[in-house]
């Protein structure tokens, strides 16, 4: 397999962020409830800097080989502290074929060179993948917040937080 390179976005990624913004499969884990049009996404492309100084946050693609897999995210960026949150979101068809781990490598080394003290993930304790792939990156799960994301079926999960000292 090829390794995993993160780049920033490019106007050329449309369908690739539509496809992962407009599933609604995904919206229980974030805070998207509601379809993007195509002309919100390319505005959203146009106006993206990819600075995370500015922005306090930054969304990147995997790509395995040439091909895009995915998107990373490092949100909630507190350069005072040192530390983000990270999220990643892999395509279907990329999904379970052992490419998230070196995805999470791949956004454990940008984020050091973004001189980061800590990363960390909020993931539901009913996500037990999302769990042992963080986990087998060297995250320690530190806490458990409760209740924290309503589900479908309009139920709760708890949220447990990994944290990596980098």
């Amino acid at each position: 397999m090829n390794s995993i390179t993160l780049r920033a976005l490019e106007p050329e990624d449309l369908e690739l962020l539509y496809r992962i913004e407009n599933n609604p499969d995904y919206w229980h884990w974030g805070p998207t409830n509601v379809p993007y049009s195509r002309f919100v996404l390319r505005q959203y492309l146009q106006d993206n800097t990819s600075d995370i100084f500015a922005d306090k946050q930054v969304r990147l693609v995997a790509v395995c080989g040439s091909e895009p897999v995915g998107l990373v995210d490092l949100t909630d960026f507190d350069p005072q502290h040192g530390r983000a949150q990270i999220g990643l979101c892999l395509l279907p068809e990329w999904q379970g074929k052992h490419i998230s781990l070196p995805v999470v490598e791949a956004l454990k080394g940008f984020s050091a060179r973004l001189h980061l003290r800590q990363i960390y993930a909020l993931i539901a304790v009913t996500n037990t993948p999302a769990m042992h792939l963080f986990a087998s990156a060297s995250f320690r799960h530190t806490a458990t917040l409760d209740s924290w994301l309503r589900l479908p079926d309009n139920s709760y999960t708890d949220v447990a937080v990994w944290q990596l000292f980098l």
